[in-house]
Order: C-alpha cells, then sequence, then structure tokens
C-alpha cells in the first residue's frame, strides 16, 4: 500500500507535457505517555511512515490542543477529564479530523463489567466459507463464545454478609473494577476457598469485580485488532486448578491454599513455591501444554474482531480469549485492552501504516 505515483502514471504525465502530481503528505499528531512513546514510537516506525508520507507529530501536552496542528488524524492513549474535553472541543473545531479513538468509547473500557458487557450482547454474523487455513480442526460454525460469569462487589460489607456470590464457585478471581492501565488495576488475586475470601474482604480494596475462574489448559490467545487488521498469538496464562474439596491440589495452590495474589502472570513462578517439586513438574507440563494448544479457526477470530471492533467503536484494541476446558470449541473473552503493546506483534510497522494510509485515503475519498 504504496502512495506513491507509480512510475507508469508518472511517465505518462511526462509524454503529456505536464509533471506527476506530489504524493500526499499526511500528519498525524499523537498523544501518548513517555512510557507508551518509548515502545510504540519506535524509529522503524517513523522511518516506515516517513517513507509512505507519513509524519508523526508529538502533540505538546503543556499548551491546547485546539492551538496545535495542522493534523490529518489525532492518535491518543490518554485519559482524564481535561484531555477528554480537550479531545472534544478539538473535534468540534475540526469534525473532519479522525480522532483515534472516541474518549468515550475509549472509557467504556476502564469498566471491567461494561467491557464485557459488549461481548455478551454480540450476535456474530454466519460464516461466508467455511475454509479455514488454521490448524485447528474444528469449524468456524461450530465455535461460540461468551464470557466467564462475574458479580460486582461494591464493598466489603456486601462480601461480609452474603460470602461467595451465586453463581460463582471457587475458585474465583478478584480484578479491580477500574482497568485504567495503572499498577493497581492490574492486581489481581486468585481465591480458592472461604477462608481466602475473608482475607480478600480485609485486604482488598472495593470496589472490584469477581469471576469465575475456567480451566483453559494454561494458554490464553491474544487477539491484536488494527482496524480490519486482526493477528492472534498464544501465550502463557494461569495453569488448570484442580480442587479437593476446599483446597486446591499441586501447582498454583501447593504454598497458597487460600489466597494468591499477582500482577503479571509471569510472576507467578515466583509466588507458587518454585523449589517445590509439584509445582516444576506442573511447570514443565503447562510449557508442553502451551505449545501443542491449537489456534481457534481464524476466520471465528475475524468474525468476532469485526463484529466487536463495531461494537466498541473502536479501531485499535486488543482482547484475550480462552478455551472453555468443559466445552471443546466454546470461547469465553475474558478481557479488552485499548492500544495494547503493538510493538510486540511482528511487522506492527508495516500493519499501522497500512492502516493509516487507508484511514486517511478513506476520509479524502468521503
Amino acid at each position: 500500500m504504496d502512495c506513491r505515483p507509480s512510475p507508469t502514471a508518472a511517465a505518462g504525465a511526462e509524454e503529456a507535457g505536464g509533471e506527476a502530481p506530489p504524493p500526499t503528505t499526511y500528519r498525524i499528531g499523537y498523544a501518548l505517555s513517555p512510557k507508551k512513546v518509548e515502545s510504540f514510537i519506535q524509529p522503524s516506525l517513523l522511518n516506515l511512515a516517513k517513507q509512505r508520507h507519513i509524519h508523526l507529530l508529538p502533540i505538546d501536552l503543556h499548551k491546547p490542543l485546539s492551538h496545535q496542528g495542522p493534523f490529518d488524524c489525532l492518535l491518543h492513549k490518554l485519559s482524564g477529564p481535561d484531555w477528554t474535553q480537550q479531545l472534544r472541543h478539538f473535534s468540534s473545531l475540526h469534525p473532519d479530523v479522525p480522532i483515534i479513538d472516541p474518549p468515550d468509547a475509549v472509557l467504556r473500557l476502564h469498566d471491567r463489567l461494561s467491557m464485557l458487557q459488549v461481548v455478551r450482547d454480540l450476535h456474530l454474523p454466519e460464516p461466508i466459507d467455511e475454509s479455514d487455513s488454521s490448524s485447528s480442526s474444528s469449524s468456524s460454525s461450530s465455535c461460540s463464545f461468551g464470557i466467564p460469569h462475574q458479580v460486582l462487589v461494591p464493598d466489603s460489607q456486601h462480601l461480609r454478609e452474603q460470602g461467595l456470590p451465586s453463581p460463582l464457585e471457587f475458585p474465583v478471581i478478584a480484578k479491580p473494577l477500574l482497568a485504567d492501565g495503572t499498577a493497581s488495576s492490574h492486581q489481581m488475586s486468585l481465591v480458592f476457598n472461604h477462608q481466602g475470601l475473608k482475607q480478600l474482604e480485609e485486604e482488598e480494596e472495593a470496589p472490584f469485580v469477581l469471576q469465575e475462574f475456567v480451566n483453559h489448559g494454561g494458554v490464553v490467545f491474544k487477539v491484536y485488532v488494527v482496524g480490519d487488521y486482526v493477528q492472534c498469538v498464544k501465550r502463557r496464562s494461569l495453569p488448570d486448578i484442580l480442587m479437593d474439596d476446599d483446597k486446591p491440589l499441586g501447582g498454583l495452590g501447593a504454598s497458597h491454599h487460600n489466597l494468591l495474589t499477582f500482577s503479571q502472570i509471569s510472576n507467578l513462578a515466583a509466588a507458587a513455591a518454585p523449589s517445590s517439586s509439584s509445582f516444576k513438574n506442573n511447570d514443565e507440563q503447562q510449557l508442553q501444554e502451551e505449545e501443542a494448544a491449537q489456534m481457534p479457526p481464524v476466520s471465528f477470530l475475524t468474525r468476532l474482531a469485526k463484529a466487536l471492533r463495531n461494537a466498541l467503536d473502536l479501531h485499535l484494541f486488543n482482547f484475550d480469549v480462552i478455551r472453555d476446558g468443559r466445552f471443546g470449541n466454546r470461547y469465553l473473552v475474558i478481557d479488552i485492552n485499548y492500544f495494547p503493546g503493538y510493538a510486540k506483534m511482528p511487522s506492527y510497522e508495516t500493519v499501522l501504516t497500512d492502516f493509516f494510509l487507508d484511514l486517511l485515503r478513506r476520509k479524502q475519498r468521503q
């Protein structure tokens, strides 16, 4: 997708006695946190974008947005009332400039309940073609999707009076209601029994969400969406948990019989008694299961991604999917993130540059 005129077109213009028109140059302003700038605005992205006549320009956060530009598009991952107001004011002044993505749409993903409610309300179109390049033996039409059971805990008293809310059963995962990308929003806990629930009540600051833990073979499928582009990668996740009455067996429960708090899956090895042979064997088994795990059908994920993109009104996001261990072809969406770490995705520079060009050219044709 190169926006420069083809040699044939240029030659035709010269033969006609004229000059080839100069390629259109686009200006994209970006407003990102310093950490996001460091990871996303790589020299490789800047160079490729420049080759294709796209200039990525930093927005000065110390100046009003309305005083900057001109821009053909705005790219951002900031939040807060002041920034949201600036975006709305800018949009009122320049309604033809796309904002990637609308602040109200992004805000919906900051709430773990409203985030997954979108999935519950989705209806996928039937597949047009059942041929699938995925290595999975299951067809797209045989796959179903949903979300885990989850319940809002508004305050500690609610948990103290009612105990584990119905229809949940142990084990469950406790997650902060707010999913705004801060360190505290990533702090989660695995709760194995009522003792763990009591400990959670004392340690966790409400409101938070209790979500059922579903065994899924220790693998999570991370689906990256960039406009119409969809790519899925598999990553290590929480291992399956076997319970004996109200106690977990081995693995994560080897030394944490009631409650296990973590912020990243990679930290669980240290938290779950790595010196124990039972954990070591479980760890090795999980690595084997991760390598052997089949990807979901490509056409199914593509249809799901398109439906989510339309429902969320977002261009840049990813969602985490697990295969429900109780039903082989059922998949559960457990998380959705706006503007994820695309730099980890192979050839992200080309994918993002193609997206920018497609978006801006469509805007020109309107």
